[in-house]
C-alpha cells in the first residue's frame, strides 16, 4: 500500500513539474515577444494587414495662348460601400435600405430597387466591406450620391467608400493631339505632356489602406495622410482657332488626294510661336487620325523648298546676282555619270538666277552652284552652317533629329552629292526646320527657335515665362535678304512663278514650292511624291511663316503648287480674314498711299463702324440712319446715311457685300442666286417689290 502510494505522489511531482516547467516556457517566450521581438512582429503584422499607397496629384492642365483647355484631367471616382462598419447597426440599415435601393434605382436604372436591395442584404450578410456600388463616376454624380440615405451618413456611419482617379481629357480631340502627346507608363511620353511632365504631375499624396477579406484593400481614413500638391498649369502658343484652320484644310485636301500622310505648321514670324501644328496619315479604313507628329520627328529630303538655301549660298559668297543669267538649257542635263531634269517641257533656256529660282529650275540652281563651288564644295556647306541648317531647331518636345548634311570627307559624298544638295537631295530636314530656315527670311534674317510653351502658371499664379529664344542674329547680310525676299514673292506674283494659283487679291504670299521623290532604304520609289510648299504672308509686312508637305498623293498631278498650295492658300486666307490687326495695317497703307479715305461697301451700320473704328477713321453719321446705310466715300471722309429697309417688300442691295445682301434677302423669304464677286452691281428683282415666298433673285456682283 505503502509503495503504491509513493508510485502516484511521484507521478503527481513529476506532471506538476512538468506542468510549471511548460508555464515557465510559456512566460518566457511571451516575456521575449513582448519586450524583445514584439516592435519587429507588430511591423510585421501591420505590413501584411496595412500598407500606404500613393495618391497621384491632379495633373496640371494645357491651355492654349488664349486660355482655351487642350487638356485637363476629370475626376473619376469608384463608389463602394462597407457594409459590416461597427456603427451601421441592423436596425439603421433595416430603417434606410429601401430609401437608399429607390434613390439607386433612379439614378441608376439598369437595376431595378428590388434588385439593389437583394444585392446589398446578401453583400452584409456575406461579410463585405468593400462592395462595388459604381464605377467611373463624375463629380457631379458624386455630389448628388452623397446626399442618398446612409451614403449621407459618410464612410464610419454609412459605410460609404470613395477612391479618386483622375482622367485625363481633350476638349478639342483631335485637334493638336499629337502635339498636346500623352503621359503613360507602359510607354514614352510624347508631345507637350511629355516634355513638360515634370512640371504637370505635380507631386504624389499618401493614403493608408487595410487589407480584408478577400485580399481587398480599404481606406482606413476618410482624409489622406499626406494630401498631393496639384501639378502646374501650361500656356501653350497654340491658337486654337488656327489650328483648327489648319487641320480641317489639311484633312480635307489630304481626303481628296488619298494621300498617304500630311503635316502643317503656322509659326508667328517674329516670335517663333508655334500657333498650329497638325499632323495627319491614313488609316487603313481610308480614315485620317494623328498618328506621328511628321513636322518635327519626319526627316526627309526636302526637294526644291531647299533651293532657297543654295540662292542664299550664292548671292552671299559674291558669286552671282539676281539677274545674272544660267544657261538651262532643253530641260536635261548631266552632271557626271546621273542626268537631272526641269519639269518644264523644253527647258527654260538662258535664265536668270532670279528666274530659276522663281520657275524652279533643277538645272539652273545646280548649274550655278557647281560652277562656283564644285572645285572647293566646303565652301558651299560652310555657307549652309553660317545659316544654322546643320543644327536642331531645339524644339521642346521629343522627336526632332539632327539635319543631314554630308561632308565632304564623307564616304557617302560623291561627284553628283554637290548638284544634287544644291536642288534638295543628298540632304535631310524635318518640315519644322524647313520653315525655321523660311522663317528667318521673312524676319529679315534673324533665326528664331519655334516654340511651343509660352508660360508656367500655378493656377492664376505665373512659376515661369519663356521669351523668344535667337538661334542665330543673322544667317546672311540684309543686302541678300532683301533680294531672296523679292525672288520668293515673285514665285507667286509672277505669271510663270510655280506657286502662281497662291495669289491673293487681299495680300501678298511669297514661299516657294518643292516636288521630291520619296525614297527608301537609298533608293527612289517609282511614282511616289513628297509635295510641299513653304512660305510666309502678307510678304510686305510678314506676320505669320506656314509649312505644308503632303506626301504620296494619288493621281497624275502631284506637284507642290497643286497638292500643297491649295492648303497654304486656304489657311493663308482664312487667317487673314479673321485677324482684324491685316484691315488696320492694309487700310493705313491704302491711306498713306492714295492719300485718301479707303473705298467701303454699303451694309450693316454696326458692323461699319467697328471697321472704321479699327482702322482709325470716324465717319459721318445721318442722325436718320438705321440698322442698315448707304456709304458715301470722298478724298477727306466717309458718310454713312440711312438706307431704308421695308418688311415684305423687295430691299435694295446694291453696293452691297454678298452676305449682307442674303441676309436681307433671305429675310423676305427670296431664294439667291449670285454670280461674280465683290460689290452688287444688279438685282433681277426692283427694289420695293413686294417679295414672293420662295422667289429667285439674281444677283450680279463685280
Amino acid at each position: 500500500m505503502t509503495t503504491n502510494k509513493k508510485d502516484v505522489l511521484w507521478r503527481i511531482y513529476l506532471v506538476y513539474i512538468l506542468t510549471c516547467l511548460f508555464c515557465l516556457v510559456i512566460i518566457g517566450k511571451i516575456t521575449i515577444i513582448q519586450f524583445v521581438e514584439g516592435e519587429e512582429l507588430r511591423t510585421k503584422g501591420r505590413s501584411v494587414t496595412t500598407k500606404i499607397i500613393d495618391i497621384k496629384a491632379t495633373r496640371g492642365n494645357i491651355y492654349d495662348c488664349k486660355g482655351s483647355l487642350l487638356a485637363t484631367s476629370l475626376p473619376i471616382y469608384e463608389v463602394r460601400m462597407d457594409l459590416n462598419t461597427d456603427a451601421l447597426t441592423n436596425e439603421v440599415f433595416d430603417e434606410h435600405i429601401d430609401s437608399l435601393c429607390m434613390r439607386l434605382a433612379e439614378f441608376y436604372p439598369n437595376k431595378s430597387a428590388l434588385d439593389y436591395k437583394v444585392e446589398l442584404v446578401s453583400a452584409r450578410e456575406n461579410g463585405a466591406r468593400y462592395h462595388l456600388i459604381k464605377r467611373n463616376v463624375r463629380y457631379n454624380d458624386l455630389q448628388i450620391l452623397k446626399t442618398f440615405p446612409l451614403f449621407r451618413k459618410g464612410q464610419y456611419k454609412g459605410g460609404f467608400i470613395t477612391i479618386r482617379r483622375n482622367k485625363r481629357e481633350k476638349p478639342f480631340n483631335m485637334l493638336a493631339h499629337r502635339t498636346i502627346g500623352y503621359d503613360r507608363e507602359d510607354v514614352v511620353s510624347v508631345g507637350i505632356e511629355g516634355a513638360y511632365n515634370k512640371e504637370l504631375k505635380g507631386v504624389s499624396g499618401s493614403r493608408l489602406m487595410q487589407k480584408i477579406a478577400g485580399g481587398v484593400w480599404k481606406p482606413i481614413n476618410d482624409d489622406n495622410e499626406i494630401q498631393p500638391q496639384d501639378g502646374y498649369d501650361i500656356l501653350t502658343t497654340i491658337d486654337i482657332n488656327i489650328q483648327d484652320v489648319a487641320y480641317e484644310a489639311l484633312l480635307r485636301n489630304l481626303e481628296r488626294r488619298e494621300a498617304d500622310h500630311g503635316t502643317v505648321v503656322v509659326m508667328e514670324v517674329a516670335t517663333g510661336e508655334i500657333k498650329a501644328i497638325a499632323n495627319l496619315s491614313r488609316g487603313e479604313t481610308g480614315k485620317y487620325y494623328e498618328k506621328y507628329n511628321y513636322a518635327i520627328g519626319e526627316r526627309t529630303d526636302p526637294g526644291s523648298t531647299f533651293k532657297l538655301a543654295s540662292v542664299i549660298a550664292l548671292l552671299e559668297d559674291g558669286y552671282v546676282e539676281p539677274e545674272d543669267s544660267v544657261d538651262a538649257g532643253n530641260g536635261y542635263h548631266m552632271f557626271y555619270d546621273k542626268p537631272m531634269r526641269d519639269s518644264h517641257k523644253g527647258g527654260h533656256g538662258v535664265i536668270s538666277l532670279h528666274q530659276a529660282l522663281v520657275y524652279s529650275s533643277n538645272i539652273g540652281i545646280a548649274k550655278l552652284v557647281e560652277e562656283h563651288y564644285g572645285k572647293h564644295p566646303e565652301k558651299f556647306i560652310e555657307q549652309l552652317h553660317n545659316m544654322n541648317l546643320h543644327q536642331k531647331t531645339g524644339i521642346e518636345i521629343l522627336g526632332e533629329e539632327t539635319p543631314v548634311i554630308i561632308d565632304v570627307n564623307s564616304d557617302d559624298w560623291s561627284g553628283t552629292t554637290l548638284p544634287n544638295m544644291a536642288i534638295g537631295y543628298s540632304t535631310m530636314f524635318s518640315p519644322i526646320q524647313i520653315l525655321t530656315l523660311y522663317n528667318a527670311v521673312a524676319n529679315g534674317g534673324k533665326m528664331v527657335q519655334p516654340m511651343l510653351v509660352k508660360e508656367i502658371r500655378e493656377k492664376t499664379k505665373l512659376v515661369e515665362r519663356f521669351e523668344t529664344t535667337v538661334l542665330k542674329k543673322q544667317i546672311c547680310s540684309s543686302t541678300t535678304i532683301e533680294k531672296v525676299q523679292k525672288m520668293l514673292e515673285d514665285v507667286v506674283a509672277d505669271e510663270n512663278g510655280t506657286a502662281k494659283i497662291l495669289q491673293s487679291a487681299e495680300f501678298k504670299i511669297a514661299g516657294k514650292t518643292g516636288t521630291a521623290w520619296i525614297s527608301k532604304n537609298g533608293k527612289f520609289l517609282k511614282g511616289k511624291y513628297r509635295a510641299s510648299f513653304a512660305g510666309y504672308f502678307p510678304a510686305d509686312n510678314p506676320k505669320y511663316s506656314c509649312i505644308v508637305v503632303v506626301s504620296d498623293p494619288v493621281g497624275y498631278d502631284y506637284y507642290g503648287a497643286s497638292v500643297a498650295g491649295p492648303i497654304f492658300k486656304e489657311i493663308a486666307n482664312k487667317i487673314f480674314a479673321s485677324n482684324m490687326a491685316f484691315y488696320q495695317e492694309l487700310a493705313e497703307q491704302d491711306i498713306k498711299a492714295n492719300s485718301r479715305i479707303p473705298y467701303s461697301k454699303n451694309g450693316y451700320k454696326k458692323d461699319l463702324l467697328t471697321v472704321f473704328e479699327n482702322i482709325g477713321v470716324e465717319p459721318k453719321v445721318d442722325l436718320s440712319a438705321n440698322d442698315w446705310v448707304i456709304t458715301s466715300t470722298s478724298e477727306e471722309d466717309v458718310t454713312l446715311e440711312n438706307r431704308k429697309i421695308i418688311n415684305n417688300l423687295v430691299p435694295n442691295v446694291i453696293g452691297m457685300g454678298l452676305m449682307d445682301a442674303v441676309y436681307l434677302l433671305e429675310n423676305s423669304g427670296l431664294i439667291i442666286v449670285s454670280e461674280g464677286r465683290g460689290v452688287i452691281k444688279q438685282q433681277s428683282i426692283k427694289p420695293g417689290v413686294e417679295s414672293g415666298k420662295n422667289q429667285k433673285i439674281y444677283l450680279k456682283l463685280s
